[in-house]
């Protein structure tokens, strides 16, 4: 089987291609810089450098596969609208299966993607999933992951500079539905590899169900220093604090709907109707990740 990967040697895509390739496939990376999967190349994967932007070396990428893996990859360039550049993406993922008749496709969508609109940087998301679902004869797996245990790295500075974690969500009773991307890489491999989903369909990926106060007692102990609490922050007071970070208006706004869907609890609401079964990697794991970064960031 011929697969072709986006995401490079990402957190998801690295392990996931590991994995395919160990079962004797056959496996292309899109990335940017050759240079950035040279591990994956040493085992066995071919590279495609270049951008998902552009169409033409998309399509000629995905040709002869029989299955694709699709993520947008993250884009923090001020002057670029986001959602904007998502669709732009997904348009030249629509474009490159149907010109090569793929049938398979695995796609990474997020928690939130049933709302269509007020969930920031998921709406994107959501229309990249209507635009696939336009297609003909194509079998479409999107799965829907929760929060990345990863943003809670973002929580370190915050910790450092006023000795609280928080955002605005929480303190409603509202659990955080918490994803680490190892779990995400297992089922993006078991989905590629089996192929035996067809029309399209939908995979909630959780690792952990917890309330953002328990996510801050078990970090802060984590680290050594017990007692640093969950501060909720009202929708103005999280996107002041963004943009005074740093982060370009358009993102720290998208943050901001995406903290207030959690908080209410829109952006879950069809993951719990589901009720998936939980992965491998919970919050007492990650917290040993957290503390060897808090204790390496300055």
């Amino acid at each position: 089987m011929k697969y072709v990967l986006t995401g490079g040697a990402g957190h998801i895509t690295k392990p996931a291609a590991e994995k395919i390739l160990a079962a004797g496939h056959d496996v292309t990376i899109i990335s940017r810089n050759a240079d950035h999967v040279k591990e994956l190349v040493a085992k066995g994967a071919k590279v495609a450098a270049g951008s998902v932007e552009d169409a033409a070396f998309l399509t000629t990428a995905f040709a002869g596969a029989d299955a694709v893996y699709l993520m947008i990859p993250p884009n923090f360039n001020p002057g670029e609208n986001w959602r904007a550049f998502q669709n732009k993406v997904a348009d030249t993922f629509v474009a490159a299966i149907a010109k090569n008749s793929i049938k398979n496709v695995v796609v990474l969508s997020s928690v939130g993607a049933h709302m269509g609109e007020g969930s920031g940087p998921v709406d994107g998301l959501a229309d990249l999933e209507k635009k696939l679902a336009t297609l003909n004869e194509v079998n479409i797996k999107f799965l829907r992951p929760s929060y990345f245990m990863y943003n809670l790295f973002g929580m370190i500075p915050m910790i450092k500079g006023m000795n609280i974690m928080g955002g605005n969500f929480g303190g409603t009773g509202e659990k955080l539905l918490l994803a680490h991307t190892n779990d995400i890489a297992d089922v993006l491999a078991e989905e590629l590899l089996r192929l035996n989903f067809t029309g399209t369909s939908i995979r909630y990926i959780a690792s952990d169900e917890r309330d953002p106060a328990e996510i801050a007692v078990v970090l802060s102990n984590a680290i050594g220093k017990p007692g640093i609490p969950w501060v909720a922050f009202t929708d103005e007071q999280a996107l002041g604090g963004m943009l005074q970070a740093g982060l370009p208006e358009t993102i720290a706004i998208g943050y901001t709907d995406l903290g207030k869907a959690l908080r209410t609890g829109a952006a879950q609401e069809d993951y719990w109707k589901q009720q998936p079964v939980l992965g491998k990697v919970k919050l007492e794991d990650f917290a040993k990740e957290f503390s060897a970064a808090f204790n390496t960031q300055s």
